[in-house]
């Protein structure tokens, strides 16, 4: 393995030509239970490797026009210019009560940061078949921040590294208070999408193909800001370093889901259906948790269970703007059962069993989950997660390969250390299209072995990238 060094060049703030449009409500963003409960969680740290960069573009050339083009960007995703703020609410006694978060949109600005790896290269990167090489970490700013830390850290840091052969990673580390995958993706294709823009970029107003909603969504009779109990913020903030874990990328192809979809239909079918209700991602979900179940080897009667990172803007009615930017996310959690069913009960079963968890998944679930919230406001903590079961993060929906700085496709999108434990899956759109998928799976290393021994998931694994 190549040497891990990654020499950082220089460090700056970017910030946007003012700090919060004159059409925005004002300077103060309220949190959502959807934002407040993600203070303990790390930054989304995602990046893409381009390999095709134009031999005309210098690197002061590519440097400059994405500082000025991340400036204009800020411009209409404000908040991430910005800071939390906490506020104590005082009782009537004096005592603290309770701690009350928004995001101050003041302007501070984001960290821009070029670096260098002059032994890495693309290839290294892209190696097939092996595991996700340890200095991918080193690609990504913020290391082991919690979404708390954006009190003082940026909400928003950006890194871009030159490889030893000429191509480049652009990483992102994104407060997750400050918004979901959703937005996450929305940001980094605008940014990319004004960078390659003819347009002069150093005024204020540059138009974009969907500008972000900003106006946080609240359920009707919760006005905010959200109180949280605590008095002090140690008393809820949490920081989670997992175990050694191996990380490896699996691709499964269009044919592959089709055929995993179509079997898992065939299986679990009622008399009723007339048309295949399971989706190809929750057939590859089902196979997924079979696989890793059968792969910690755990005793008969342990109950397991698969969660789902489930995005709330089309299930409310009327539904959220796709454009809407914040979170929107639920880990939504397929029933425990028992490693002896999930085993002998099959593909569709299994399948089956998350389907439901999906489908009842409605604009009134969502509601209740809301209102059940503001009675018990509370922080999610990662060790909260039951490690006898799996969780999928991401999409695969996700425009990932959209987004064209002008250099082109990216060759492969990445990740960071951030939000990874024992059973964290991470799914994206795979290269090619078409509907295949790629799935970037943590387990613990002996659990790790066991998967790549088992014969029904190396056999729907395409390929590995």
């Amino acid at each position: 393995m190549p040497s891990s060094s990654v020499e950082i060049v220089s460090k700056l703030t970017v910030k946007p030509p003012e700090p919060y449009p004159s059409s925005a409500a004002g300077r103060r963003v309220h949190l959502t239970p959807w934002d407040v409960s993600m203070l303990n969680t790390h930054y989304i740290q995602k990046g893409l490797l381009f390999t095709n960069l134009p031999p005309s573009f210098c690197t002061h050339h590519i440097l400059q026009r994405l500082k000025t083009s991340l400036a204009a960007a800020l411009w209409h995703f404000y908040p991430l210019a910005g800071r939390l703020v906490t506020e104590k609410v005082i009782d009537k006694a004096g005592k603290v009560a309770g701690l009350q978060l928004h995001i101050d949109c003041n302007g501070e600005g984001v960290e821009f940061i070029h670096a260098v790896a002059r032994n890495i290269t693309a290839g290294d990167m892209l190696a097939s078949g092996e595991d996700i090489p340890s200095f991918i970490r080193s690609f990504f700013p913020l290391d082991g921040a919690i979404n708390h830390d954006g009190h003082s850290d940026p909400l928003l840091a950006v890194q871009v590294t030159e490889l030893a052969d000429g191509n480049i990673f652009v990483a992102c580390s994104f407060n997750h208070v400050a918004g979901d995958g959703t937005a996450y993706w929305h940001f980094f294709n605008s940014w990319a999408e004004i960078a390659r823009s003819e347009i002069d970029l150093t005024g204020i107003g540059v138009k974009l193909s969907r500008p972000p909603v900003h106006e946080r969504w609240f359920i009707e009779g919760e006005n905010p800001p959200i109180t949280l109990p605590f008095s002090d913020p140690s008393q809820f903030v949490e920081r989670f370093s997992p175990p050694p874990l191996r990380e490896r990328f699996f691709h499964f192809s269009s044919d592959t889901l089709a055929a995993l979809k179509a079997r898992a239909n065939h299986e679990s079918r009622t008399s009723t259906e007339k048309t295949a209700t399971i989706s190809s991602f929750q057939a590859l979900a089902a196979l997924i948790w079979r696989s890793i179940t059968r792969a910690r080897r755990f005793p008969p009667e342990q109950l397991t269970s698969c969660r789902l990172a489930i995005q709330n803007r089309s299930r409310l009615s009327p539904p959220l703007s796709a454009n809407y930017f914040g979170n929107s996310i639920y880990p939504l959690k397929a029933m425990s059962i028992s490693s002896r069913e999930l085993e002998a009960n099959g593909l569709g079963w299994a399948a089956r069993r998350l389907h439901v968890a999906v489908a009842s998944h409605t604009d009134a679930a969502i509601r209740r989950l809301i209102r059940e919230y503001h009675v018990a406001p509370a922080v999610y903590k990662i060790a909260m997660f039951d490690p006898k079961s799996m969780m999928f993060g991401s999409s695969p929906r996700f425009d990932m390969y959209g987004c064209d700085f002008g250099w082109g496709k990216a060759a492969a999108v990445r990740c960071g250390a951030a939000n990874k434990f024992d059973g964290k899956l991470s799914a994206f759109p795979g290269r090619e299209g078409g509907g295949s998928v790629d799935l970037e799976i943590c387990l613990l290393p002996e659990f790790m072995e066991n998967l790549l021994r088992d014969e029904e998931f190396m056999d729907a694994v395409s390929s590995t990238g």
